[in-house]
């Protein structure tokens, strides 16, 4: 999970390009001008495991990671905000 601590002020959000909830937390922390990587857990090797790994098995997204290393299963982008501190 290393490889995908983000820097502070942004996270990583792990998403699928038809998942309806990933969309809207992409447009609304654009909106709000918050930093995020990308990670298509179907094109990243590995990445589907790691969300799993998070989620207690279930492969559930968006699953954000935050620079403390800490994670969130479908946040919102006030939670998002309020946990970077921004």
């Amino acid at each position: 999970m290393d490889n995908f601590t983000p820097a502070d002020g942004s996270i990583t959000m792990f998403s699928t390009t038809w998942c309806g909830y990933c969309n809207r937390l992409k447009k609304q922390l654009d909106a709000q001008g918050i930093g995020y990587t990308e990670v298509n857990i179907e094109e990243v090797e590995g990445t589907a495991e790691l969300v799993e790994k998070l989620n207690g098995g279930n492969r559930t997204v968006p699953t954000v990671i935050f620079p403390d290393g800490t994670a969130a299963t479908n946040p919102s982008a006030a939670q998002v905000k309020a946990k970077l501190g921004s």
